[in-house]
């Protein structure tokens, strides 16, 4: 099975997983799943990258073989926005309307883009994105270009708003997020702290903590709010 057919497939079961999450109710299975959806995630970031690298070998060969003579700089002035069809990314670079067409060279996989500027200002400028956040139509991508910069638009596939680029920007948040733990039921740590207490305490203390544990299950098994 080539990279191709194993990113299908994770994405069905991507697209399953997403399924039970919206149908179950149980906070336990939206948990394992959630885990689960992530690990897939992270699979199909893994074997889209390594779908590019061979990709983008071909691409950067190719782009290669026609740099000029000079030093290539890395592009890292853009910006970008959607629309409902279009990922598009606007990378500035002064002048750049003004040299031949076939100087811009850009080149599209369903996963990623290339940007080549040949001879401008006495350099090549490239920019290279990889693992974008969902496929694209390769066929539909395209540059235009406009006074001081080349206007990349990548054509979606589904008409989907995007949270960010890349998948990478995607993990990234997620990792940034507060783990399992810190969104936990505030009387776990309630109960984590009393332990601590009772353990460190002498025997005045064992015996309070005792008799307002006591006091605290009877009012819940009579169905009284509980106090303690």
């Amino acid at each position: 099975m080539d990279l191709s057919e194993q990113i299908s497939q994770l994405e069905s079961d991507l697209q399953e997983i997403n399924f039970l999450l919206e149908k179950s109710d149980r906070k336990r299975v939206q948990d394992v799943l959630t885990q689960e959806k992530k690990k897939v995630e992270r699979e199909i970031a893994l074997k889209q990258q390594q779908k590019d690298q061979l990709a983008n070998k071909e691409a950067g060969d190719c782009v290669q073989s026609s740099v000029s003579k000079g030093y290539t700089v890395k592009i890292s002035n853009y910006g970008w926005d959607q629309s409902d069809k279009f990922v598009k990314i606007y990378i500035t670079l002064k002048g750049v309307h003004k040299i031949a067409a076939e100087n811009v060279q850009t080149s599209f996989t369903e996963r990623s883009f290339s940007v080549f500027v040949k001879d401008l200002d006495g350099k090549n400028h490239q920019m290279v994105v990889k693992n974008l956040l969902c496929p694209i139509d390769v066929q539909e991508s395209c540059q235009k270009m406009k006074t001081d910069m080349v206007l990349v638009m990548c054509k979606k596939k589904t008409q989907k708003k995007w949270e960010c680029l890349t998948q990478v920007e995607k993990l990234t948040k997620e990792k940034e997020k507060p783990s399992h733990e810190e969104n936990a039921d505030p009387s776990d740590g309630l109960m984590s702290m009393l332990k601590k207490i009772y353990s460190e305490g002498d025997d005045e203390m064992k015996r309070t903590i005792n008799k307002a544990w006591s006091e605290s299950q009877e009012k819940k098994s009579k169905g009284l709010d509980m106090d303690f």
